[in-house]
C-alpha cells in the first residue's frame, strides 16, 4: 500500500448537510490534500477536532446548537496551528467581521467555484488570508475606521493628518503585512503601496516602518 505523502495538507469538514461535505470532499480531492476528519454539529467538532488536530478546518456558519462562529472563538486558541476557513452562503458584514475577530483565517461563500475552493485551502495552509478581494478590503475599512477614529481621538495630531487610505496602509503595517500582502488586501499595487508608506513614514517623522507602527499600535 502506498504511504501518503508526509506533507499533506489534513483538512477537517465541519457542515450539518451530509451533501455539502461529500461536495465539498470531492472539490478538494487532490494528491497533496487529505480529508482526515467530518462533523455535523460544533459540539461535535469541539471533540473531534481537537484530537484529530487538522492542518485546515472548514466550517459552516449555520450549524444547529452553537453556530460557527462560536466554535471558532471556542477552537482557535486551543487549536493555533490550525486555519480556520469559514463557508458559507452568508456574506453578511458582522459574521465575516467576528468569525476574523474570533480567530478564522478565512471567509468563503458556497458560491465560489470548486477550483477557488481547492486554491483556497492551499493558501490557508500556507498562513495567507483566504478570502476574496473584495471582502477582504471591506473587512480592512472597517476595521481602520474604528481604529483611525481611536487614534484621532487619542489626541495625536500627526496620525490625524493622515488619510483614510494612509491609515488602512499603516493599519495593515502594523500588523506585520509586507507591501505585496497589503496591495493584495486593498486591491491596489505594490508600487502604490510603497508610496503612501513613504508619505507615512514622511508624516509621522520616523525614520523606518518598524517605528511607524510601534507608534500606531501606541496610540490605537
Amino acid at each position: 500500500m502506498t504511504t501518503p505523502p508526509a506533507d499533506r495538507i489534513r483538512v477537517m469538514l465541519v457542515d450539518d448537510h451530509a451533501l455539502v461535505r461529500s461536495a465539498v470532499r470531492q472539490a478538494i480531492t487532490a494528491p497533496d490534500i487529505e480529508v482526515v476528519a467530518e462533523a455535523a454539529t460544533a459540539e461535535e467538532a469541539l471533540n473531534v477536532a481537537l484530537e484529530v488536530r487538522p492542518d485546515v478546518l472548514i466550517v459552516d456558519i449555520d450549524l444547529p446548537g452553537m453556530d460557527g462562529v462560536q466554535l471558532v472563538r471556542e477552537l482557535a486558541p486551543r487549536l493555533p496551528q490550525t486555519r480556520i476557513v469559514m463557508l458559507t452562503v452568508s456574506s453578511a458584514d458582522r459574521d465575516l467581521d467576528l468569525a476574523v475577530r474570533y480567530g478564522a483565517s478565512g471567509y468563503l461563500t458556497k458560491d465560489l467555484s470548486p477550483e477557488s475552493l481547492l486554491r483556497a485551502v492551499r493558501s490557508a495552509h500556507r498562513g495567507e488570508l483566504a478570502m476574496n478581494r473584495g471582502m477582504a478590503a471591506g473587512l480592512v475599512r472597517r476595521l481602520v475606521d474604528g481604529r483611525g477614529r481611536g487614534a484621532a481621538a487619542s489626541g495625536d495630531p500627526v496620525l490625524a493628518t493622515l488619510s483614510a487610505r494612509e491609515l488602512e496602509v499603516l493599519h495593515l503595517l502594523a500588523d506585520g503585512l509586507t507591501d505585496r500582502e497589503i496591495a493584495d488586501a486593498l486591491t491596489v499595487s505594490p508600487r502604490t503601496v510603497e508610496a503612501h508608506v513613504s508619505a507615512i513614514l514622511h508624516k509621522l517623522r520616523v525614520r523606518n516602518r518598524v517605528e511607524a507602527a510601534r507608534r500606531y499600535r501606541e496610540q490605537s
